[in-house]
């Protein structure tokens, strides 16, 4: 059974003369596990299909569904993690965290050792207690990260998450998602407009045209889930899959702007 499924999926916004058609018979399939990066042109509709996944938004036709089930609404299974950190300025990082199991029923004690747990993988320990203006962006970030860990969703939804950090944070960032993925075995699909970033975290990259949206190919990466940041480019076939990969998305958002 895979973790994520749409099937036949589209989906129009209201706009005047005529309504825009965002995304337009659109399949793909996530199985158990699986790290899969949405690549394409501004506007072509990966992050509304992050919206549909997430129970946000419903589909004109076609199925959107989950574990099997078809998504009607947000649900705990589904975690979803923006590029801004979208922290409550008035909490610790430690409330941040567990904001959303605290609004439920839960077991305090086993909540928090999980938010300690989870903060010390972030490297986070010893700010519990700390505010979020107290914090950098890719301390904010990761701040995000455990709080979309912790209720320990199937399946994670990430748009464009380090899009705001600069290169330093964001490389050690991208470590740091992988890591967590490795270990959790969670299903991620994450949104980004980088190459490199999509080259290093993806099992697949699928590549969207836009007008409307599409997905017009799909790319197994061949370097293995034991990637090294450092080294990854000494891959024989890393030059020619970034090339590749750039002309395609370059293509696409010619296309987009003729």
């Amino acid at each position: 059974m895979s973790a994520i499924t749409l099937e036949n999926v589209s989906l129009a916004f209201a706009a005047k003369p005529q309504p825009f058609t965002v995304l337009e018979d659109i399949n793909l399939s996530l199985s158990k596990g699986e790290f899969v990066v949405l690549l394409g042109p501004s506007g072509c509709g990966k992050s509304t299909i992050l919206n549909l996944v997430a129970g946000f938004t419903q589909p004109d036709s076609g199925r959107v569904a989950a574990g099997g089930k078809t998504v009607r609404q947000p649900g705990p299974d589904r975690g979803m993690i923006f590029q801004q950190p979208n922290l409550f300025p008035w909490l610790s990082v430690l409330d941040n965290v567990t904001f959303g199991p605290r609004l439920g029923k839960h077991r305090k004690d086993a909540t928090n050792a999980l938010a300690h747990d989870w903060l010390a993988r972030v490297g986070l320990k010893g700010f519990e207690h700390h505010a979020p203006w107290q914090l950098s962006g890719g301390m904010k970030q990761r701040v995000a990260l455990a709080r979309a860990w912790l209720p320990q969703p199937e399946v994670l939804l990430l748009d464009e998450p380090f899009g705001a950090l600069d290169a330093q944070t964001r490389l050690m960032m991208q470590e740091l998602l992988r890591d967590a993925w490795l270990s959790t075995g969670t299903t991620l699909l994450f949104v980004t407009h980088d190459v490199e970033e999509a080259l290093f975290l993806a099992d697949r990259i699928l590549i969207m045209s836009a007008k409307p949206g599409k997905i017009v190919e799909e790319i197994a990466l061949p370097f293995g889930r034991e990637r090294d940041i450092e080294t990854l480019a000494e891959h024989p076939r890393y030059s020619e899959i970034k090339h590749h990969v750039l002309h395609r998305v370059r293509q696409e958002a010619k296309r987009h702007l003729g």
